[in-house]
Order: structure tokens, then C-alpha cells, then sequence
């Protein structure tokens, strides 16, 4: 029985589902969810992430946290953590980066948090020899000082979704319709979480459940030491429908065949801001702006003495892919989190609640 059938018989067994019951079964099912059964990166999956793109990226931000790590007075030991790993290329690429610190690889120890079997195989091969151990949640890490990287993490996220109503909010819920699956809507009720929302009738917001406990978690351990940054494609707070699904690196229904496609939504980095506390939250930075104060352009330049030809012309590319406002730049995020009273990473704004 494939995945569509299974919810259709819960469907009809106990009634619409929240779409972040939908959004779980269909990204991590054990036998049938998309992370659990596939790599679905690169150009042979459905999606590419800055990591595969350029070695760039995770060089500047290995090198962000490391210069946290000596402002902070160097912490041994320390967990340098990543979440939702992908192929290891982000750490691999971070660790390459930071050989050069004194101290760093002798007080780091590797942890990872990731669920999918395929890619802990992949990270597995392009992490040999760092010892690296796996967690399946993020309360897996160790306590104490933490450096930690998650990249397009939070957007996988489940969410849930409701539309302003005259009389309230409905929930958008995932149902039957003609024997398919099918979006409805729930009926209107008062939802306070989302009264800080002032949004006209018919707008969208959506809430992911699990991202306050995760971003507590990691500043509960970073307010011991450390530092933590979380990129993502997103805006300061939820408006709109933003939930997406890519197979074969193009746009499909949600709803069509889950467990096949990539569900994804936008991030909302006032809801990572809020959560953070105990630690500091930075302001909410462009990658764009963020990449460059850390020195990609720089270090583009340095590579691209060793390259010509396509190579060369690829590697300029991707510079621009990832920092030019209109491709990766403005619509993939940052924000950095640090101990209260330490100073914030290299690159990042102190908080600023203007934009709210």
C-alpha cells in the first residue's frame, strides 16, 4: 500500500489531519517518507542547498564560528554540531577551513543530528576520520559549550496553517475529496497564539510546532558557551502560504504522491528569535550581506587564480548564486545565536526588533 493510500484509510479512520501530521508522514515515514528512503540532493535528486553549490559557504561560516570560539576564550571541550546534515559537504568544508586555528580540531567533538539512514551513510563517507556521532533530535546533544550550523533545517520543519477569518481562524487541513487527497478548511475558532498577527481576512499564517522546543534547546546549551547559526530561506514573521514541494528539482502539488517530494515552508525568524533565550539572538541578516562580511568575495577571488575556462566560469557562478540579491542573497536568511554578554559572531547585527 503506498503512502497516499495509508493516509487516505486514516483519513477516513479519524477525520482531516493537521497538514503537520501530513508534513511528518510524508517527509519521514519509516518505510515511506521521503528522507527515510532517498538522497535527495544535487542534480540527480530534487533539490541543491548552498553547500553543494560552492566550498565557499562552509568555509566562511566554519570560520564565523571559529573566531566566536576564540572571542569566547577557546571552551575545551566543545560540540561543534550540524543540523540536518545533508551529505556532510557543509562540515567537510567547515572542518577543511579550520585546520588553520590553533586549538579548534582538538577541542571540537563532532555530533550530528540527523534522521534519514541514507544521508548518516553519506555523512559517514565525507567525515571519516572525525569521529562524528549521530543523534536522531537535537536533545541528543551534549550540555555545555556548543557551535552549531543548521542550513535549510527549519524549513523542513512540519507546519500547520490557518486563514484569518471574520470569525477567527480556520485551519487548513489535509482531508478526502473524491477519493484523493484533498486541502479544507476547519472551522473558524479563536487561535491566541496568532493574535500578534494583524492580517486582513483571507490571509494566510503559518506556525511550525517544533521549532520553539529545537531553537530553545540549542540556546539553552549555546547560553553555556558557544554560538549557533541557523540559515534558511524565510522573513521576520509568518504571512502567506509558503508551503512547496520539489521532485526532480520542479515545483508540484503538495499533495501529490507524498513521500516522493520535498515539503518545505518558509522560516519564521521572529518565532527562532523568540525561542531563543536563555542566549542572544542577532538581528535577522540577508546571506548576501552576511557571506560578504565574512569574505567570500575574497576568498572567490583567491580560487579563482587556480581556474579558467568553464571551471572558472562555473565558480563565478556560484559566487553569484549565492550572494547576488536576486538569486540566494536576499531570500535565504541568517541569525546567529551567543551567550548574553558575549559578543555576537563575526558578521551579524545586535538585535533589532525595528523590522517587527
Amino acid at each position: 500500500m503506498g503512502l497516499a493510500a495509508q493516509l487516505l484509510r486514516r483519513i477516513r479512520a479519524t477525520g482531516p489531519m493537521t497538514l503537520a501530521d501530513y508534513m511528518a508522514e510524508a517527509l519521514l515515514d519509516p518505510a515511506a517518507g521521503y528522507y527515510a528512503t532517498r538522497d535527495p540532493l544535487g542534480a540527480a535528486g530534487d533539490f541543491t542547498t548552498a553547500p553543494e553549490i560552492s566550498q565557499m559557504f562552509g568555509e566562511m561560516l566554519g570560520l564565523c564560528l571559529a573566531q566566536a570560539w576564540l572571542d569566547q576564550g577557546a571552551p575545551a571541550p566543545v560540540t561543534l554540531a550540524e543540523l540536518g546534515p545533508g551529505r556532510g559537504t557543509l562540515m567537510a568544508d567547515l572542518l577543511r577551513a579550520t585546520r588553520g586555528v590553533p586549538g579548534f580540531h582538538d577541542a571540537v567533538r563532532l555530533h550530528l543530528v540527523e534522521a534519514s539512514p541514507p544521508l548518516r551513510a553519506r555523512q559517514a563517507e565525507a567525515l571519516a576520520g572525525h569521529a562524528p556521532e549521530w543523534h536522531d533530535t537535537v536533545e541528543g546533544l551534549p550540555e555545555g559549550p556548543l557551535l552549531l550550523v543548521a542550513n535549510e533545517f527549519l524549513d523542513a520543519l512540519p507546519i500547520r496553517q490557518w486563514i484569518r477569518a471574520d470569525a477567527g481562524w480556520s485551519e487548513i487541513l489535509v482531508t478526502e475529496a473524491e477519493g484523493e487527497l484533498a486541502f479544507a478548511r476547519g472551522p473558524a475558532m479563536p487561535v491566541p497564539e496568532l493574535d500578534h498577527h494583524d492580517v486582513p481576512p483571507g490571509t494566510v499564517v503559518e506556525r511550525c510546532p517544533s521549532l520553539p522546543g529545537i531553537v530553545a534547546s540549542v540556546g539553552d546549551r549555546v547560553a553555556q558557551g558557544g554560538a549557533a547559526i541557523f540559515v534558511d530561506y524565510g522573513h521576520w514573521r509568518s504571512r502567506g502560504d509558503t508551503l512547496q514541494a520539489l521532485r526532480a528539482h520542479r515545483p508540484v502539488h503538495p499533495l501529490d504522491a507524498p513521500g516522493t517530494a520535498d515539503l518545505t515552508a518558509h522560516v519564521d525568524f521572529e518565532a527562532v528569535a523568540r525561542a531563543a533565550a536563555p542566549a542572544r539572538a542577532s538581528a535577522m541578516m540577508r546571506q548576501g550581506v552576511l557571506l560578504e562580511r565574512l569574505g567570500i568575495t575574497a576568498r572567490a577571488q583567491a580560487l579563482a587564480q587556480a581556474l579558467s575556462g568553464a571551471a572558472r566560469d562555473a565558480h563565478v557562478a556560484a559566487h553569484r548564486r549565492l550572494t547576488h540579491p536576486a538569486e540566494m542573497g536576499d531570500l535565504f536568511k541568517a541569525m546567529a545565536l551567543a551567550p548574553r554578554g558575549a559578543p555576537l559572531p563575526p558578521g551579524f547585527d545586535a538585535e533589532d526588533r525595528d523590522d517587527a
